[in-house]
């Protein structure tokens, strides 16, 4: 039974669950950012009847929930977000670090057409492409109050003037002494949900509701767990127990490039974290619970959130998206973090439930569709009848109304090792990667992975001659988003209205 086949057994009886609801409460100050577009703006006039966008944007969230098939995480309010929509299980992001997702995510252009691959200014939006078009800015000049509240672009001021309510990220908060002096990697705070911010982010989303419920509306509510530090009040961390975890096997893919991975640099930066080697069995089972236990909590401010979509009556006319910036390694070849072009990082959870009153909603269903963070954009516009912008993403609607029809066979994805770049595609069972030169794109290696029935791969089979047609099929495709003749990816352009002018 494949991973497609045994997520439809779950959301089949997901979709029958009733869920508690969780109680709501009011702390927000509104940070009014000045109104001036970037760039020009077609504008439209929106009807009553287009319903108001509502996105959670969650940080390193991997597809490890109760809708999903995962038997260890509880998640029950996704899970009913899940029973309310389409969960998408071929879903992928286009690349496996924060900054240049949501810039990915936000613009609807793939990294390698705006340039920007890093988290530093070198790959924050505005700064360098100031003439692009962001969907904030598309929907506030046609009228909506477009909200980000939480971890939406990775920096926090950029993109800002786009947001008519912008209420920033906050610090990560420790409650037991030293581990704040320590950065320490988690923590379980005897401390109401409020202590910590994803609890505080979803106050603030609520207030907000309550003072926009007859505006039109785009907010993006940036929930920064489960990225680390894995720091949850007590009574998420109750809900496991650090012994039911296995331990990963440690074990790399066989003749895997040798950057394919990482040392995962961003875990050995907290407290309690080797500088060197490996995690222990101890401390992976510690920071798996401590995953979770993040999860559990995100799960539950989700919930706070979407009871107060219903307390306001703004669920019938409130299109709901849930999805993440990309995935994640749990001590999966040893390995932790983001960072790489592999199946774990690159596949992340995605789910859309149209408002309520959509007339051919669709609830409870899976799509096995191929389907990308940058195909978000264009979406949520023709959804609103605003006027389409050039994206590299294509519009989901036709197929949230009917999740099982024909689309497309391939995802991207990229990341950047220096002068090398990793490029590669999915259809969805077998990823293909090539190492290219950045400058020149010349090949220097290749990987092919089989993901019928695992997002671990096993084996680099590239080049196997049981493999030729297949390969040459995914090459194929590579080469089509990717050109061999293409300039060097680190070659300066502009994007103007989503166009590349230079």
């Amino acid at each position: 039974m494949t991973r497609n086949t045994r997520l439809g057994f779950v959301l089949f009886g997901v979709a029958f669950l009733a869920l508690l609801s969780c109680r709501a409460t009011d702390r927000a100050t509104d940070i009014d950012a000045t109104d001036a577009p970037m760039t020009k703006v077609t504008q439209t006039v929106h009807s009553k009847e287009t319903p108001n966008i509502l996105v959670f944007l969650v940080d390193d969230l991997r597809a490890d929930l109760g809708a999903y098939g995962h038997q260890q995480v509880i998640s029950p309010n996704i899970d009913k977000l899940a029973s309310e929509g389409v969960t998408f299980t071929q879903a992928y992001a286009q690349q496996a670090i924060c900054g240049p997702s949501r810039v990915s995510i936000m613009t609807g252009l793939r990294p390698e057409t705006t340039g920007l691959y890093t988290i530093r200014r070198d790959g924050r939006l505005r700064p360098n492409q100031p003439d692009a078009l962001s969907m904030p800015q598309l929907f506030k000049a046609n009228g909506y109050q477009t909200v980000s509240i939480g971890k939406v672009y990775h920096a926090v001021t950029d993109d800002q003037d786009s947001w008519s309510t912008h209420i920033k990220k906050l610090d990560n908060f420790y409650s037991i002494p030293g581990n704040k002096q320590a950065k320490f990697a988690y923590e379980a705070g005897d401390v109401d949900d409020e202590f910590y911010k994803d609890g505080k982010v979803a106050t603030d989303t609520i207030k907000t509701l309550q003072q926009l419920k007859d505006d039109k509306f785009l907010m993006f509510v940036g929930f920064s767990k489960p990225h680390l530090p894995f720091n949850a009040p007590k009574k998420y961390w109750d809900l496991y127990d650090s012994e039911q975890f296995a331990v990963p096997s440690r074990k790399k893919p066989d003749d895997m490039y040798r950057l394919a991975l990482t040392r995962w640099g961003e875990l050995r930066m907290y407290g309690g974290i080797p500088k060197q080697g490996d995690t222990s069995d101890e401390l992976t089972k510690t920071l798996i619970h401590g995953y979770y236990a993040t999860v559990s909590y995100m799960d539950a401010q989700v919930g706070r959130v979407m009871q107060a979509l219903e307390d306001l009556n703004l669920r019938d006319n409130t299109l709901v998206i849930l999805m993440s910036d990309h995935g994640y390694k749990l001590g999966e070849y040893g390995t932790w973090n983001k960072h790489t072009n592999m199946e774990l990082d690159t596949r992340v959870p995605l789910i859309i439930s149209r408002e309520l009153s959509h007339p051919n909603r669709q609830a409870g269903v899976t799509s096995d569709a191929v389907v990308e963070n940058v195909d978000i954009f264009p979406t949520v516009t023709e959804i609103s009848g605003l006027p389409q912008p050039k994206v590299d993403g294509k519009s989901l609607v036709t197929l949230i109304d009917k999740p099982n029809m024909p689309w497309t066979n391939a995802a991207y994805s990229l990341f950047n090792r220096g002068k090398i770049m990793g490029v590669t595609v999915t259809d969805g069972q077998w990823r293909y990667t090539e190492w290219r030169d950045a400058a020149t794109q010349q090949i220097r290696f290749t990987e092919l992975y089989d993901h019928s029935e695992s997002d671990i791969a096993t084996s680099n089979v590239s080049g196997q001659v049981e493999h030729v047609n297949l390969e040459a099929k995914l090459k194929n495709l590579l080469h089509d988003k990717f050109p061999l003749s293409a300039p060097s990816f680190y070659e300066k352009r502009h994007i103007k209205n989503n166009e590349l002018v230079q």
